[in-house]
């Protein structure tokens, strides 16, 4: 067990700024309580550190061996909680204010003590941190009761952040809404790992990826699979787990809605590469081939989550519930690189490198049109909590009244929307590749037609800050306090722009995560290192 903290080092980090965090968050001291946020900085900035250069596989680092960690896709690990953590950074400024702010602004008058019991900055930012801890156990999973407690680790943190990220009645209604239907997707999923267990007498991925491998994949282990998949479906917002995401979107506040379009999405994404992978790809003169029935099982939700994600974005008058559709599309675009598979290993044929590099790329542009919507707020009349920009109309003529909001939206839609030479191009493209080269024709041309669905609503983000006349009520808005939310959205915004002329580099190193060593998983059948103790 020492050896396995060869690669827990970021996750260790991570608990341990957590601690600190939960500590000074009820200092009686408000320089104190407000540094906590710098804490959680960090402590992200140690954990992508350690990522880099402690993780098996990372340069550097120890070979990944069997008793270090999954052998399903290792080179992956190091890459996969690097750019966790980055993200994590550009999402944590967007938090700022989020929770206490009508409490401090009390403190502050003297109109109130301090109370630890209605301090909830603790609680918030160590829930962001625990967060991000799950996320990074997903990633080098190597049994199915670890990535199962990754995943809840990752998920519980945030429905309570939903509950807690505004005083008003939508957000814990939507806290509750996503609170019942997580836990509907994690028995499911649970259930399909019972089966895989039944099937093979252990949990250990490696071992059953072996077994995999040497054909004995029974109706029994199959029918684990693809419910394992299907609840993970909930995680990535697929259809048809997908129906918890817009009143979910808009019930939170626009930094906690910035977060749950990344965080669990990419918790979803590693597992479902780890579990596809435990399976195989299969090349032939036509293409890439899973299992028929598993292969069907991807293609339909593939494209009814992308397509059902397009056409219901366009008919919606809320900004919020748009990018939740938005996000539901995109999750069907990267199901397109999971069906893919490794190709022949090139960037541009590869679907594992082109999940992780989309991955990114939609978490950094995610961050821009998020903090477009928190930098800007409406003052409520009766003196309650200003409200955050949600409809259309608030985005009239964003541009001129207020810039730096404005050119966030435009300059991130035009990412998500895949305009070159931004960042969503780079990432986009890949899927395209990728999928032609799988022989997936049919379901490219889907990818296609719903991308020209997808310029509609993402034109109309772009058109109302930067085309249109202010509205009538424009006046009314007034830029939000918290100057860390406006510079979340520059940096996203920033990284839209610098990071395209970088994808080679980023595109180069995604290349060698998405490598897929199908021998080193079958031969973990005699591993040495692989004792009875850990297969169990």
């Amino acid at each position: 067990m020492i050896g396995r903290l060869a690669f827990l080092w970021p996750e260790i980090a991570l608990f341990a700024a957590t601690c600190v965090v939960m500590v000074m968050g009820l200092s009686r001291s408000f320089s104190v309580r407000k540094a906590s946020a710098w804490v959680c900085g960090i402590g992200l900035i140690v954990a992508a550190f350690l990522a880099a250069t402690t993780t098996p596989g990372a340069p550097g680092a120890p070979a990944p061996d069997a008793a270090h960690g999954q052998l399903i896709l290792p080179w992956m690990v190091p890459f996969a909680k690097s750019m966790i953590c980055l993200v994590a950074l550009l999402l944590l400024p967007l938090l700022a204010g989020t929770v206490d702010r009508a409490e401090e602004a009390r403190i502050a008058s003297s109109r109130a003590g301090f109370n630890p019991l209605r301090s909830n900055r603790a609680e918030f930012y160590s829930f962001f941190l625990f967060s991000i801890t799950g996320l990074l156990l997903v990633a080098s999973a190597d049994n199915l009761i670890w990535l199962f407690l990754a995943l809840e680790l990752t998920s519980l943190p945030t429905y309570i952040m939903v509950a807690i990220s505004s005083s008003r009645h939508r957000s814990q209604e939507a806290a509750v809404k996503y609170f019942f239907l997580g836990a509907m997707g994690a028995a499911i999923f649970l259930y399909g790992f019972a089966l895989l267990y039944g099937a093979y007498g252990t949990t250990n991925m490696n071992a059953i990826a072996a077994l995999m491998r040497g054909g004995t994949l029974s109706t029994l282990a199959m029918a684990g699979l693809m419910l394992s998949l299907l609840g993970l479906c909930f995680k990535i917002a697929a259809v048809p787990m997908h129906f918890y995401t817009a009143d979910v979107y808009q019930g939170a506040s626009a930094g906690v809605a910035a977060m749950l379009a990344f965080v669990p999405k990419t918790a979803g994404f590693l597992a479902i590469l780890l579990m596809v992978g435990m399976v195989g790809w299969n090349y032939g003169p036509s293409g890439a081939s899973l299992p028929d029935s598993l292969r069907l099982l991807l293609w339909v939700i593939a494209a009814l989550t992308m397509t059902v994600g397009n056409v219901l974005a366009i008919l919606q008058s809320s900004a919020k519930r748009t990018l939740a559709y938005s996000s539901i599309a995109h999750s069907g675009y990267m199901l397109v690189g999971v069906i893919a598979g490794p190709g022949d290993g090139s960037f541009t044929q590869n679907g594992i490198s082109a999940v992780l590099f989309y991955l990114l790329a939609y978490g950094v542009t995610n961050v821009g049109t998020f903090a477009a919507l928190a930098c800007v707020e409406r003052p409520s009349a009766d003196g309650s909590e200003p409200r955050e920009l949600d409809s259309f109309d608030d985005l009239r003529g964003l541009c001129r009244t207020h810039p730096a909001a404005g050119w966030m939206m435009v300059i991130c839609s035009l990412s998500l929307l895949g305009l070159p030479p931004l960042l969503g191009f780079f990432g986009k493209l890949p899927l395209f590749t990728s999928g032609v080269a799988a022989g997936e024709i049919p379901l490219v041309i889907v990818l296609g037609l719903n991308s020209a669905i997808a310029a509609f609503y993402y034109l109309r983000l772009m058109a109302y800050p930067l085309l249109e006349e202010p509205g009538v009520r424009s006046g009314e808005l007034v830029a939000n306090p918290f100057l860390a939310r406006r510079l979340a959205g520059i940096l996203s915004a920033g990284g839209v722009i610098s990071l395209a002329v970088f994808a080679n580099a980023i595109m180069k190193q995604t290349t060698v995560a998405g490598k897929y060593p199908a021998a080193a998983v079958a031969s973990t059948k005699a591993e040495p290192s692989l004792t009875a103790a850990e297969q169990r």
